[in-house]
């Protein structure tokens, strides 16, 4: 049953949330003649959503944005902003609210303080990747705050990360190292860091790679980012870790390495290789998997165009990448090298 005009509505947000229905009044209308909502609530189902709707229409009460806790902040950015950015950042915000913010939550918005937020980053336990979305959630929420009139500040631009770390730093896995990741592979995502260590892909370019760009048959995988040269360049997939992608493509997913079916996140990412290098009692990091391919497929006397061709690096005898035939089976060569 349709309420009556100006009773307001109950809607159901997209996604997956923890109170996905929103109460809301129309209170005017935009120069195109579009309602403009304000948000009462948020409720876990419909009923208790027409409840509070009710509620307020019986005896309203005056809806202070500076009442606003971080969680409907958060609510309401998801709602407003999310298709604004992109999917590895999206799911960087769900991680970072759900992992780092926990305790902060229940706050009202406006009573956090930039020593507050900077704890989040200082006490996250990780490195310069994920302390950067921590700060960089903080600023997409204050900035909403701002545009909402719920904050008249910016503490984000006050907060600080750990420095990137220095590439000269990088050190290949060892043989024994690389043995001791074998003798694991049955451990939760070890799986991982031997795809790494046999493809030379990085971090994102692992997660986005989707299983329709996986072509068994022919023993390939079309992937990579960040360059104009590393994008969608195709890799072939080495012997050893075939039986890899053959298990995890049997899941279904549409990315080859997802997390509860979906796509996995780079934070998210970040702590399951934590935890392998603390179970393993090793202190890499996930670069120097690209690191250790290049500098073993060279020490092997593979292909210099080969190995720029599959890391995505412009060669400088090749204006383009031409995938011939040759060419690909100069790839598979070269990439078994990698013993």
């Amino acid at each position: 049953m349709r309420n009556p005009n100006g009773y307001g509505s109950v809607i159901k947000l997209s996604g997956n949330r923890r109170r996905p229905y929103r109460v809301r009044k129309t209170i005017g209308w935009n120069e195109k003649g579009h309602p403009i909502y304000q948000t009462l609530g948020y409720a876990v189902t419909r009923e208790e959503g027409m409840i509070l709707l009710a509620t307020f229409n019986k005896d309203p009460w005056d809806v202070d944005k500076s009442n606003m806790t971080l969680a409907e902040l958060f609510e309401l950015w998801l709602e407003r902003k999310s298709s604004k950015v992109g999917v590895a950042t999206l799911g960087n915000m769900k991680t970072v609210y759900s992992t780092h913010c926990k305790a902060f939550q229940k706050f009202k918005y406006a009573s956090i303080k930039a020593y507050q937020m900077q704890e989040t980053i200082d006490n996250c336990g990780y490195g310069y990747s994920t302390q950067n979305f921590i700060k960089v959630f903080w600023r997409h929420l204050d900035k909403f705050a701002l545009e909402l009139d719920i904050t008249t500040r910016n503490y984000a631009n006050l907060l600080t990360s750990a420095p990137a770390a220095v590439e000269s730093t990088k050190l290949p896995f060892t043989d024994a190292e690389i043995q001791t990741m074998w003798q694991n592979q049955s451990s939760p995502w070890v799986d991982s860091v031997l795809f790494l260590l046999y493809t030379g892909f990085r971090i994102s370019e692992m997660l986005d790679l989707r299983t329709d760009n996986i072509n068994l048959e022919n023993g390939t995988m079309k992937g990579g980012t960040k360059t104009k040269a590393g994008k969608d360049r195709i890799v072939p997939i080495h012997s050893k870790i075939r039986h890899i992608v053959e298990r995890r493509m049997e899941d279904g997913n549409t990315y080859l390495f997802s997390y509860n079916g979906k796509k996995c996140g780079n934070t998210t990412y970040r702590t399951f290789w934590r935890d392998i290098m603390d179970m393993v009692a090793m202190k890499h990091t996930p670069h120097e998997c690209r690191h250790t391919f290049r500098s073993r497929l060279d020490s092997a006397g593979a292909n210099k165009r080969c190995i720029d061709l599959m890391m995505g690096h412009q060669s400088g005898d090749i204006g383009e990448r031409i995938y011939t035939h040759k060419t690909l089976e100069e790839l598979k060569t070269a990439i078994e090298l990698f013993s």
